[in-house]
């Protein structure tokens, strides 16, 4: 049994859900956590709770960031040599547009 956690509004975090996912769910579940630089808990909170996902750039998110460009290059290429584009890849290029598009300056220059 885990332990209890209380969260930023002191509540009590004492129960559990599980689910199953497919080992590409996974991954891509896992790239979503990494480019938000939230907990694994707190993103997966947030999307069902259909809250507003802000990342807040930290070097963390920003290795991440920089890997799954590499990543991308790296496919990218490969569509270039005749491969097929994977769909996953299209799902993680569609998530880092909305990120990029987030980073864009405020219109007070911020």
């Amino acid at each position: 049994m885990s332990a209890k956690n209380m969260d930023k509004h002191n509540r009590w975090r004492s129960r559990q859900v599980a689910f199953r996912l497919s080992p590409e769910e996974a991954d891509l579940l896992d790239t979503y956590v990494k480019l938000s630089g939230l907990t694994k808990q707190d993103y997966i909170t947030r999307r069902l709770l259909e809250q507003e996902i802000v990342v807040q750039g930290n070097p963390k998110v920003f290795k991440a960031l920089r890997n799954q460009m590499a990543e991308i290059l790296m496919q990218l290429q490969q569509i270039e040599a005749g491969a097929s584009p994977d769909a996953e890849l299209m799902e993680v290029i569609r998530y880092l547009a909305k990120i990029m598009d987030g980073m864009k300056e405020e219109p007070d220059g911020r």
